[in-house]
C-alpha cells in the first residue's frame, strides 16, 4: 500500500489473533516512531514493549478501555521526557505524532493496533507510572495495543469540505 492508502484506511483494531509477533517488527514500528517530527528535533520519547501476558493483564485494571490487552500479544508504552523537551508542554505533541507513526507503521506491516490514552487522565498515568516505576521526569502518554487484527473494518468516508477554510474563517 502507498503512504496515502495507509492513512485512509488505518482503522483501530481491538480483536487480535493469538499470534505473537516477531520482534523484529515491533522494533520496525518503535524505528517509525522515532521518526516524528518534534519541537527542535529534541525527541523527548521513551518507548516501552510491554510482551509479558502477567503485565497487560494488569495494566487493564488500571485503564477502564483497554479490554482487548487481553487479545493483544504486544503493546508499546510511549513516554516523554520532561527533562528533553524543547518547552514545557511540548514533550506532548511530540509524542502525539510519535503514536500517530507507530500506528501507521503497524497498519503497513499488516498489524492491527489501537491508542489507548493515558495522558491526561492522572489517575491512568500513576497507575501506569507505578506499575512501571517510571521515574518522576517521565510522563506516560499513550499505550498501542499491538496484534495480527482478527476483524475487519470498512474505511468510512470522513472528508468534510464544511470543515475547510480558504484564507479565512
Amino acid at each position: 500500500m502507498d503512504l496515502y492508502e495507509g492513512l485512509i484506511t488505518r482503522r483501530s483494531i481491538r480483536s487480535f489473533k493469538n499470534q505473537e509477533i516477531p520482534h523484529v517488527e515491533i522494533e520496525q514500528v518503535i524505528r517509525a516512531g522515532m521518526y516524528a517530527p518534534s519541537a527542535v528535533n529534541c525527541q523527548p520519547w521513551h518507548f516501552m514493549v510491554i510482551d509479558q501476558r502477567q503485565l497487560l493483564d494488569r495494566i487493564r485494571a488500571i485503564h477502564p478501555y483497554s479490554g482487548m490487552l487481553s487479545q493483544a500479544p504486544a503493546a508499546v508504552l510511549i513516554c516523554g521526557d520532561q527533562q528533553l523537551e524543547h518547552a514545557p508542554g511540548y514533550w506532548v505533541v511530540d509524542c502525539g505524532a510519535a503514536t500517530q507513526n507507530i500506528l501507521l507503521a503497524a497498519h503497513s506491516k499488516g498489524l492491527g493496533s489501537v491508542w489507548l490514552g493515558l495522558h491526561p487522565r492522572e489517575e491512568r498515568k500513576e497507575g501506569i507510572r507505578h506499575l512501571f516505576k517510571l521515574p518522576s521526569h517521565i510522563q506516560p502518554f499513550a499505550l498501542v495495543a499491538l496484534g495480527y487484527p482478527n476483524e475487519q473494518k470498512d474505511t468510512p468516508e470522513r472528508f468534510d469540505p464544511h470543515k475547510v477554510y480558504y484564507n479565512q474563517w
